[in-house]
């Protein structure tokens, strides 16, 4: 190689370089002995510095420790042992491949009698990267006592680390140490570092006075900033922050988008992404998963159809992240089979594809085409993970198939190499009380090898519901009680179990303690969406909505040809001790039912009809909607916190059992 070239015919000067006085007078006897051979010193200062470059990419191309200790004998050769250019590389590098800073690259460092500030801060860096934060600190000390001046890269790198072990304290001291060495407050590379430290250490006070103060900041100064403020569920400060960014950039935009997403405002994201559009951004795969996410959540097919095709003309349909994102949006929208199209046309499926087509069938009741697909799974090179048992189990639970279910269970970590962790558990305890057995779920609760979370007891809860156990749903609410003790639905399960067994004293004894609790009810609400992708949400009991006195007639009419059909309304599913006609009042103004008349109203005659809904549907919702389908010859889809509802036909496909 060239450099080894070089090496080899200067290797007396490179030697030569760090004495000058041994230089000059080696120079003289070079010069009396013969003019000809005389080199001038800036030819051989030239010829160092490019000997020096070609080391350092050498080492840059190093793939493992071998070749980086024959590039370290390669500059002892040439005499570059005191070189702290090449050294600081070399250190660097030795830190990449882990290793330890105590020995090798600790040795190198010692034997250099003149260390610069980049050779310290490669010593102190690599103590950092291998988690030690205390020996970088005492290193940092020690170079300070040698009177050497830090540069931005020492505390960037103290910086960071005091980010990763969310060490806020010790933070604050190099930041004011920062202070009184001078020179740094002003640094941008310092200050983006600084602002990241306080967000991961959640002192988002800190970051933006720090933001405030800098007198120049780049669009990673902001971002930093609000994607703080995002994970930590303030988006108002984030679009405020975000309004005032001189230059938006992807980046920043992503940040918006998915910071809304994350906090459950997908329509806020939504409207961002479009304004990204407007704006002409270029659009990445976060940003897509990220949008995705938000159209999943609100469940608008015509939001998920758009996206879909932005998705295809921005060449990240083949994506397999973005297409497993997809095939989870279209199962959410309640088009189960749009997300099958998407999951066929992939070009590549992981693990996470296969999941995500998996849970969609469970959550639309399609157990057996879950199972299938599982067994497909088996048969590729793609093995399941956590996530694909969780799916494949609940498929078995919403559909009673709980055999299938225990075979799966077990073959989980004997066939594929998967330990059942407090999830898949609470799936079991799902399938077995789901089906009734709720003594069998109860002992599996309390005996399971690992400790249960509060899916596990609401799981049993939810059971003791549908079968009406009050004695095994007080066992079960008392443990949710530790484990969640604000959780406000367990409070309101139990209550409407109580109720339900007519135990109206133990129905106020858990009020008095959601009172005492400052517990409140969350109230129902269903939405849906109407003409040009308008989301309109109702509310339970609310009949303020412009069209409240249409949508009464509606109701009404549908009410009257269900009762000539046979209907009675299920009254047990008002869990309060008022008279018979107030619970039918009650009954008739539950958001989702209102929801339905508005569409009724709205849409095409010829469409299906998609209500979500945040809450579980009660018995005498899921009647009505069996009796509406028949009678407006229209299917209705209704997704509530549990799982898909598809009526059609005066039947649920969820077969009365859920």
């Amino acid at each position: 190689m060239r450099a080894l070239t070089i090496a080899r015919e200067f290797s007396t000067a490179r030697s030569l370089i760090y004495a000058p006085k041994q230089f000059s007078q080696q120079l003289q006897q070079q010069s009396k002995a013969t003019e000809a051979t005389f080199v001038p010193f800036s030819q051989l200062q030239q010829q160092r510095k490019l000997l020096e470059s070609e080391l350092i990419t050498i080492l840059d191309g190093c793939n493992d420790l071998h070749q980086i200790k024959q590039v370290h004998a390669r500059i002892l050769y040439n005499g570059l042992d005191q070189c702290c250019y090449v050294l600081t590389k070399l250190i660097r590098m030795l830190a990449k491949f882990n290793v330890p800073m105590e020995t090798y690259p600790r040795l190198v460092f010692d034997q250099v009698r003149y260390r610069n500030p980049f050779l310290w801060t490669s010593l102190i860096r690599g103590y950092l990267l291998q988690g030690s934060l205390r020996e970088s600190i005492v290193l940092y000390g020690s170079m300070r006592k040698e009177g050497i001046d830090p540069v931005s890269f020492t505390f960037s790198a103290l910086f960071k680390a005091c980010s990763e072990v969310l060490d806020v304290s010790l933070g604050r001291q190099i930041h004011a140490h920062i202070i009184l060495v001078g020179g740094f407050t002003s640094d941008l590379y310092v200050g983006n570092t600084l602002i990241d430290m306080y967000v991961k250490c959640g002192c988002l006070g800190c970051g933006r006075k720090v933001l405030d103060e800098m007198p120049d900041k780049d669009v990673i100064s902001w971002t930093t900033l609000i994607v703080g403020y995002a994970k930590g569920g303030d988006m108002e400060s984030a679009a405020a922050l975000f309004d005032g960014l001189p230059l938006k950039d992807m980046v920043a935009w992503t940040a918006m988008v998915t910071g809304y997403a994350q906090n459950a405002k997908p329509g806020e994201a939504i409207q961002y992404f479009e304004r990204m559009q407007n704006a002409g951004i270029e659009t990445d795969e976060v940003t897509l998963v990220g949008v995705i996410s938000a159209c999943a959540q609100l469940g608008a097919v015509k939001y998920a159809n758009w996206v879909c095709h932005i998705a295809e003309r921005s060449g990240f349909i083949n994506n397999v992240v973005v297409g497993s994102a997809l095939i989870d949006m279209y199962s959410k929208c309640g088009i189960v089979g749009d997300a099958y199209r998407v999951f066929e046309g992939m070009k590549e499926r992981n693990v996470y594809s296969y999941s995500s087509m998996i849970v969609g069938f469970a959550m639309h009741g399609q157990g057996h085409a879950a199972l299938k697909l599982f067994h497909e799974m088996a048969e590729t090179d793609i093995r399941p993970n956590r996530v694909t048992f969780v799916g494949v189990l609940t498929a078995c639970s919403h559909m009673g198939l709980v055999e299938q279910g225990r075979q799966l269970f077990a073959s989980m970590e004997k066939c594929y190499g998967v330990a059942p962790v407090a999830d898949h558990y609470a799936c079991m305890i799902d399938i077995l009380g789901r089906a009734g057995r709720l003594e069998e779920s109860l002992e599996l609760a309390q005996t399971m090898p690992v400790d249960p979370h509060a899916g596990v007891w609401g799981a049993l809860l939810g059971a003791c519901h549908i079968h009406g156990n009050p004695d095994i749903a007080q066992i079960a609410a008392s443990h949710l009680f530790e484990l969640e003790p604000d959780g406000i639905g367990n409070y309101i399960v139990l209550s409407n179990i109580y109720a339900l067994a007519g135990r109206w004293d133990d129905v106020s004894r858990v009020r008095k303690l959601m009172k005492r609790k400052g517990l409140k009810k969350n109230p129902g609400y269903s939405w849906v969406e109407g003409k040009n992708g308008v989301i309109h949400e109702f509310v339970a009991n609310d009949l303020t909505h412009s069209k409240s006195s249409e949508i009464r007639r509606v109701l009404e009419d549908i009410l009257d040809r269900l009762k000539a059909r046979g209907y009675q309304p299920n009254l047990s599913s008002v869990p309060r001790d008022v008279s018979d006609e107030e619970k039918k009042h009650i009954l008739m103004t539950h958001s989702e039912k209102l929801a339905l008349a508005f569409a009724v109203l709205t849409t095409s005659v010829a469409s299906t009809i998609r209500i979500m809904k945040n809450l579980r549907i009660c018995e005498d919702c899921h009647l009505f909607m069996c009796g509406a389908s028949q009678i407006i010859e229209r299917e209705i889809v209704v997704r509530d916190n549990m799982r898909f509802h598809h009526f059609r036909d005066g039947k649920c496909s969820c077969g009365n059992f859920w």
